[in-house]
Formats: structure tokens, C-alpha cells, sequence
């Protein structure tokens, strides 16, 4: 294999991910702040989904700019921008209470990195939306607020 700083050199690539990709990424992005200021979704899981992978991104980058992409190159390549406003998001499998939906959106950004990283796939993001909805009535119960009265 090549080293990133090599593999970007490919004419494939533009500024942040592949050519033409990242403005396809920016354009999902534009249609996810539509939906934040309708109000359709909430802003929990996006922002901390990409947040996630922007800090871990960053943290491995970091350590190894030479092996691990940026952490811009994370977020405006592959699927991110478009699981985290129109996948994760999905209200009927996901979680409910406001601290359900920051803990949700962190695990999504975290398996998704690290099936990225050290996974066979190169995005990770139906399995990582996929196991966190499997874990979301287990987040939901343990952060459901307490009603005033009861124990």
C-alpha cells in the first residue's frame, strides 16, 4: 500500500475527500441544516456523530499523519454527512430522550471510525446506525429523565 500523503496525490482526490464527493457531502450537509431549521430532526445526533469523528479523526491523524487520513477527508468522503442528517437520525429506531440521542450519535461516529480505521470496510456507517439501534432501548432506558414524584 501507499502512504496517505501519496495516495492524495491521485488526481482522484480534491481538496478534502474525492473529487467531486466532497461537493456532494456539502450538499447532503445543506439539506441537513434544512431539516435542523424545520425542525424535522433534532440536533443531537448529527452534531455529535461528526464531532466524534472529526475529535477521533483528528487524535489519530495526529499520531500518524503518514497512515491515517485527515480528519476532514473523514467527514467529505464516504456516507458521514449523509448518515448523520438522513440515517441516524431516523426517529422510529433511534433514541428518544436528549441524552439517548448525544450518547447514540457518539457511538454511531465511534464504531464508524473504528470500522474505518481497522475494519475490511472502507465506511463503516450502516453497521455502526444499525448496532447503536440495537443498543438504542437500552440507551433509552438508562437515560430517560425522571418524572417529578416518582422514584
Amino acid at each position: 500500500g501507499q502512504m496517505i500523503s501519496e495516495a492524495r496525490q491521485a488526481p482522484i482526490f480534491g481538496d478534502f475527500g474525492g473529487l467531486g464527493w466532497e461537493w456532494i457531502a456539502n450538499w447532503y450537509a445543506l439539506g441537513g441544516f434544512w431539516l435542523l431549521y424545520r425542525r424535522v430532526i433534532s440536533w443531537e445526533v448529527p452534531v455529535t456523530m461528526i464531532g466524534t469523528v472529526l475529535l477521533l479523526g483528528t487524535v489519530t491523524w495526529l499520531s500518524d499523519p503518514g497512515s491515517n487520513p485527515a480528519p476532514l477527508q473523514h467527514v467529505f468522503s464516504g456516507a458521514l454527512v449523509v448518515g448523520a442528517f438522513f440515517i441516524a437520525t431516523d426517529p422510529v429506531s433511534g433514541c428518544v430522550s436528549p441524552r439517548g440521542r448525544l450518547i447514540f450519535g457518539v457511538g454511531v461516529g465511534l464504531i464508524t471510525l473504528v470500522i474505518r480505521r481497522w475494519g475490511g470496510y472502507p465506511d463503516g456507517i450502516a453497521f455502526a446506525v444499525l448496532l447503536m439501534n440495537m443498543a438504542a432501548p437500552l440507551i433509552d432506558r438508562y437515560t430517560q429523565p425522571r418524572i417529578y414524584g416518582h422514584d
